[in-house]
């Protein structure tokens, strides 16, 4: 626990989840980012970041899936003692997802046990990147509910478990949908739309994708 004293409350970094359609630039978003990065890249989709100098990159594949909580755990603990880096990003946070609940998976006959062990390592995991205070980037493919999902909720959302994704997502500050119209990409954070969205930074609701990390400009 942290104390904070009036007048002594601390910046931290902000926090971004954006999911989206394969193609439409998640993982571009990255190159937004100012300072040194880890990405933790969890589908080794990595050719967008080819000429970078200022990202160091694991990219886990299936011979790291029986212990890849365990090795995202010790990476990410490295990498923040080290102080080296400002930013952290988990790229495709659904692959992840998918891996660590095929480690659970049958860990207990209920399956409900295995998906609440789910859903609280995911928390303890969002609670830790924002006990770090670097800026983070979490990234996820999206569902499409059709125009049945317009009924008493939004069309698109993380391809996660909803409860995962909650439990994940709380401390972020920014929660949006990337996608293309018109060849622009655009990220809906309209929370009204019903969909997966939020932005507790400022009151931007749409915004085009290369201005996602852009500070809002005070009117004159």
């Amino acid at each position: 626990m942290r104390i904070y004293e009036p007048g002594q409350i601390m910046p931290m970094g902000n926090m971004y989840f954006i999911y989206g359609e394969g193609g439409t630039g998640k993982t571009t978003l990255v190159k937004q980012l100012k300072g040194n990065k880890l990405l933790l890249s969890f589908d080794g989709s990595t050719n967008s970041l080819v000429g970078t100098n200022d990202v160091r990159v694991f990219a886990y594949d299936h011979t790291d899936a029986a212990t890849l909580q365990n090795q995202v755990s010790l990476h990410l603990n490295e990498a923040l003692m080290s102080g080296v880096y400002n930013v952290v990003i988990l790229d495709n946070m659904t692959a992840l997802q998918n891996w660590v609940l095929e480690n659970i998976d049958n860990a207990s006959k209920d399956n409900r046990q295995n998906y609440q062990k789910l859903q609280l390592w995911f928390r303890d995991l969002g609670m830790y990147l924002r006990a770090s205070g670097l800026t983070i980037l979490a990234t996820a493919h999206q569902i499409d509910n059709g125009s049945a999902g317009l009924v008493g909720g939004g069309r698109y959302e993380a391809d996660m478990n909803a409860k995962t994704f909650n439990a994940f997502s709380a401390p972020f500050d920014v929660v949006g949908r990337i996608y293309k119209e018109n060849g622009q990409r655009f990220i809906d954070l309209d929370t009204e739309k019903g969909n997966h969205a939020k932005n507790r930074i400022d009151d931007r609701l749409l915004i085009k994708a290369d201005e996602l990390i852009e500070a809002k400009k005070e009117e004159k």
